[in-house]
């Protein structure tokens, strides 16, 4: 949005917070060069800097900043929904899910419970400010005004405890799921009030005292201009994410078919309403690599609309063209929608052509594997090889599969489905 604003360090405790501006750190290489602790009164380091204390019952404004760059706990801003994943602070096994130092765990459980109760309830949750790093030292981008759960997620699915383990060791952490409220600028005014220990309804951005009152969340939505990715958007970022990328293309190297078992699953990861996939024989596959179906509706009266998926198991230089794009658009039948799942990227003319003509195809970049893997996860190069190695060994026999959720079952082939 003003991703051209640029606040500098000096200016920080007189500046509003714009939505996207970058608000510089200091340049002396030490703790002191953080811009969150100039802008509000709050510690210099961590993911929660609390003004006010979550013990005591006190907290009057919460600084959530993420570096973006924690690949075992990614969260995830959503620019287009307005909505943005957050994971807790208990990262490592040895404490209870509540017990950790800055108590951040804590004031996820006390903030998600005010919200279900009522208005009084909102009238307790602090303000909370996203704060991302910047590209340089210390830099920070301002993300937005937050509140606690999203219209877009069942209640029950807003803040979650779920296990992970290091070692031999299990332990919870949470993932909350939070709204970007639709306010450009947050004042400078309101922040000093609300810091202040002042009433934060009263000087409030619009958005937040309608949510207060009503619970009505206003989010911030801001839809791609383009309705096509780049290659920057669809290949996976420098480092451990371009690395994970390169073992999965190893791990298939001359194994196609096998690629295409993985395919399915990182498509019904993405889509977990996928009913079933069935993976054809290599010899007889149509030009399909997959087919399956995807249920929508209530439990009781499911619509199953049948898909075709194609995988392309491809070098980060080479792209999915317009051939193959047409191949998969060709073999489409009345009413499916196609899915192309590829390590690599598609370029541009490809890509513009499926959405500029209106095609139903669903494209699964090497950026999306590696975020879907994270989310489930498989966030370092190790455990991705680890996992492979485990549902994908390099040794296979197998001529019809019916894949389901994290199952790869070998049928004859006089079978042809399994429910």
């Amino acid at each position: 949005m003003s991703q051209h604003i640029s606040v500098s360090f000096d200016d920080l405790a007189t500046s509003d917070l714009v939505v996207d501006a970058l608000y510089e750190g200091g340049r002396r290489g030490n703790r002191g060069d953080d811009p969150i602790a100039k802008l509000l009164p709050v510690g210099n380091a961590g993911g929660f800097r609390f003004v006010g204390s979550p013990t005591a019952g006190t907290v009057r404004a919460l600084a959530l900043y993420t570096s973006n760059a924690d690949a075992d706990w990614p969260d995830r801003l959503d620019a287009a929904t307005g909505t943005f994943s957050y994971y807790g602070d208990n990262k490592a096994p040895g404490r209870q899910l509540h017990d950790t130092p800055r108590k951040g765990n804590l004031f996820l459980s006390l903030a998600f419970a005010l919200v279900s109760e009522g208005v009084l309830g909102r009238r307790q949750v602090p303000p909370i400010l996203l704060f991302a790093k910047g590209g340089r030292g210390a830099d920070v981008h301002f993300r937005g005004l937050l509140v606690p759960s999203s219209p877009l997620v069942p209640v029950d699915e807003q803040l979650v405890a779920i296990w992970r383990s290091a070692g031999d060791q299990r332990f919870q952490n949470y993932r909350a799921t939070f709204s970007v409220l639709d306010v450009p600028c947050v004042s400078r005014e309101w922040i000093t009030a609300v810091v202040s220990g002042e009433d934060p309804v009263r000087l409030a951005p619009p958005a937040w005292e309608k949510w207060v009152r009503t619970g009505v969340i206003e989010r911030l939505q801001a839809p791609k201009a383009l309705a096509f990715r780049t290659r920057e958007d669809q290949i996976p970022k420098p480092g451990d994410d371009s690395e994970i990328v390169a073992a999965i293309h190893e791990h298939f190297a001359g194994r196609p078919h096998d690629f295409e078992q993985f395919a399915a699953q990182i498509w019904m990861m993405i889509a977990p309403a996928t009913d079933e996939i069935e993976v054809t024989r290599p010899s007889r596959d149509g030009g399909r690599d997959a087919v399956g179906r995807y249920a929508i509706g209530p439990p009781g009266d499911l619509v199953r609309i049948d898909f075709a998926l194609e995988a392309k198991c491809y070098g980060p230089l080479n792209s999915v063209g317009v051939r193959e794009m047409s191949r998969l658009i060709s073999r489409l039948r009345h009413r499916q929608f196609g899915v192309l799942v590829t390590t690599s990227y598609v370029n541009r003319q490809a890509y513009q052509e499926v959405r500029d003509d209106g095609h139903p195809i669903a494209i699964v970049s090497g950026r999306d594997i590696v975020e879907v893997l994270k989310r489930r996860g498989w966030g370092s190069l190790r455990a991705v090889r680890q996992w492979l190695v485990t549902e994908f060994p390099r040794a296979q026999v197998g001529q019809v599969e019916v894949v389901t959720p994290g199952v790869i079952v070998e049928v004859d082939e006089s079978v042809v489905r399994s429910n």
